[in-house]
């Protein structure tokens, strides 16, 4: 299936692809356009919009996209939970509700900096987002344990 949104994306629009594609649709594709053709070319292209106002997947409450892509599927894996938890906070600047949320926010930013091209920064983005859930699943107890005395 394809996904379309609003063009130069942060947060939800590279976490999102991540979670649809690892967990809800292995072949998905993801489009990025300008925020006022979204609509337009959901319906030209056969795609499903997502974060932003007036689509089916977005910010409901004060969850963001990505937690109503866990609801809808009903997801439950602890460690998506978790990274959920630091979406959010990221994504509605709400950087209490995670220790991780103010890094991934700064990591985001950066890579939109960094990266002009929508498809090339998905593309780094979903390798962070990997690495995320590999830390949420694998290793969130490892500690950095080198001491230079």
């Amino acid at each position: 299936m394809r996904w379309i949104t609003r063009e130069r994306p942060k947060i939800d629009r590279i976490a999102c692809p991540w979670l649809i594609k690892n967990f809800v649709d292995k072949n998905a594709e993801f489009i990025y356009v300008p925020k006022e053709q979204v609509f337009e070319k959901a319906k030209e292209l056969n795609a499903i919009p997502y974060d932003i106002v007036g689509a089916e997947y977005t910010h409901e409450g004060n969850c963001c996209t990505f937690d109503y892509i866990i609801k809808k599927h009903n997801l439950t894996d602890e460690a998506l939970l978790q990274i959920a938890k630091i979406v959010r906070g990221a994504d509605t600047d709400s950087f209490q509700l995670a220790p991780q949320a103010a890094g991934l926010w700064a990591i985001s930013a950066g890579l939109s900096y960094n990266y002009k091209d929508d498809q090339e920064m998905l593309e780094i983005g979903m390798k962070i987002y990997d690495a995320l859930y590999a830390w949420a699943k694998y290793v969130q107890t490892e500690k950095h344990n080198w001491n230079p005395a």
